[in-house]
């Protein structure tokens, strides 16, 4: 048998997990009650503290419900750091998904435990991007980078999603566990955020506006009911659509009563993100799934999308919703005609870049003072190779590339797994967000949750396989 972790699998008792549902809903609870009597400015510090304590409480006593609140904190997050903002009256500091990060970062406890024992494991292959993340926030440190709120959170955004796949896989024998409340807390993430996109869209409500008027992005619209580019319950249209994207393959996958009303609602909100990249990554990672099922999943997959598309279709041509759907849809016939503005600035943006970062051997660090890019080259910093490359450097590029490319070839060996169709979700959401690579920043921040989670879930799935594929004979 494979080797295991010392501590025994992530099975809670009946008490702990009552216990930890009480305070999940006690906590829910007085945000609702406090943000609906607009006490924002008490939130401020009492969001972040207290999100971090339930979900410290969660990965001691119910460690399969943490991972389940780790979505959930990226899910609404943003939304609520908005609604406090709002009431508030200022930007409080930090990024707006900056109590997600921080419960995430309970995970650091997982690496400092198990980090002795990685490599026998399985796990070298994050410890080299980890490795190369430590590498850029060093030379960002001798560049000038100075050690505060900002940068932390920026430094985060880099490691934590790296260090959450890490936990996903070291407890590869809560598996089946994990899979589990993944596919129930995505299928109603997707029916929530999905519901919450076409409202924002139709309503434009008041803290959604005071956020659209105090960032600088004028990519999101406007401020206005129908003007809205949809970003739902996250801080972007991107990060929104990465997160449907991954619900809306998972949902795929699951039984659940909830999946065919969470469809409706999450790929009309899908659709109204506009963000062409993620739904790239959509058909990308439907490809890449459809094969790697077995014949029996292959034909209900087949029939499972005809149904959303017979519920989906009719909804995205009724008005408000078909016009903005529309013109976007033809937006992509002019990428081949060089008609699209878009497009034609990104292209700007790689010539500006390529020739400054296929130069950059050590990298200007995270958080540290690189050289300064031209104006236009903003359409190049949306892509994932670029930034990495002025970033960390071919030094730190290589090995943070080659901890990814390790596990996707793990991942592919992984023959077991056919008749798991979340593991092969796993999988086609893994292509899903790098098919994005020249489009997206998906190494790091909300993309790179959803990018490195489900890495960390594959080679989870892999192992356990693995190890069950060794047991079988023995019996």
């Amino acid at each position: 048998m494979l080797n295991q972790p010392s501590l025994p699998v992530n099975q809670s008792s009946p008490n702990y997990t009552k216990q930890a549902r009480l305070i999940i809903g006690v906590w829910s609870v007085f945000l609702a009650l406090c943000l609906l009597g607009r006490g924002g400015k008490l939130l401020v510090p009492l969001f972040p503290l207290g999100s971090v304590a339930v979900g410290l409480f969660l990965y001691l006593r119910t460690p399969v419900l943490y991972v389940g609140y780790v979505w959930w904190m990226g899910f609404l997050g943003s939304l609520v750091r908005r609604i406090i903002d709002q009431q508030s009256g200022y930007v409080t500091p930090g990024r707006w998904s900056t109590a997600s990060l921080l419960v995430t970062s309970i995970c650091l406890i997982t690496l400092v435990k198990y980090l002795p024992k990685a490599s026998r494991q399985g796990g070298m292959p994050f410890l080299l991007s980890l490795l190369a993340v430590v590498y850029g926030c060093l030379v960002g440190f001798i560049n000038g980078g100075r050690p505060d709120l900002q940068s932390i959170i920026g430094l985060m955004g880099w490691v934590m999603p790296i260090v959450f796949s890490f936990h996903l896989f070291i407890h590869w024998q809560s598996y089946p566990a994990y899979r589990q409340v993944i596919q129930r807390t995505f299928v109603l993430g997707v029916l929530v955020m999905g519901g919450y996109g076409i409202f924002q869209y139709c309503v434009a409500p008041e803290w959604d506006r005071f956020y659209l008027n105090n960032i600088d992005a004028n990519s999101f619209g406007n401020p206005f009911p129908f003007e809205i580019r949809v970003f739902g319950t996250q801080g972007s249209p991107q990060d929104f659509a990465n997160t449907m994207m991954a619900g809306l393959i998972l949902i795929l996958t699951s039984n659940e009563q909830l999946r065919f009303a969470a469809s409706g609602t999450g790929y009309i909100a899908f659709l109204l993100t506009a963000a062409r990249s993620a739904w790239l990554g959509w058909v990308v990672g439907l490809l890449a799934f459809l094969p790697s099922l077995s014949l029996k999943f292959q034909m209900r997959l087949v029939l499972t999308l005809l149904l959303m598309a017979l519920l989906v279709v009719p909804l995205a041509n009724i008005e408000p919703f078909a016009t903005p759907i529309r013109q976007r849809l033809e937006s992509l016939s002019e990428a081949g005609s060089g008609d699209d503005f878009s497009l034609q600035e990104r292209q700007q943006g790689y010539n500006d870049l390529l020739s400054i970062a296929v130069t950059e051997f050590v990298g200007s660090g995270i958080g540290g003072q690189g050289r300064s890019l031209p104006e236009s080259a903003i359409g190049g910093s949306d892509s994932g190779v670029l930034p990495l490359l002025l970033t960390l450097g071919w030094f730190g590029t290589l090995p943070y590339l080659a901890g990814i490319v390790l596990i996707l070839y793990q991942l592919f060996q992984t023959k077991e797994s056919r008749n798991d169709p979340f593991s092969s979700a796993s999988r086609a959401i893994v292509v899903g967000c790098l098919a994005q690579v020249w489009l997206n920043n998906i190494f790091a921040g909300d993309v790179a949750i959803i990018l490195w989670g489900f890495l960390g879930m594959g080679m989870a799935a892999s192992k356990y396989y693995a190890d069950q594929a060794m047991i079988r004979p023995s019996r």
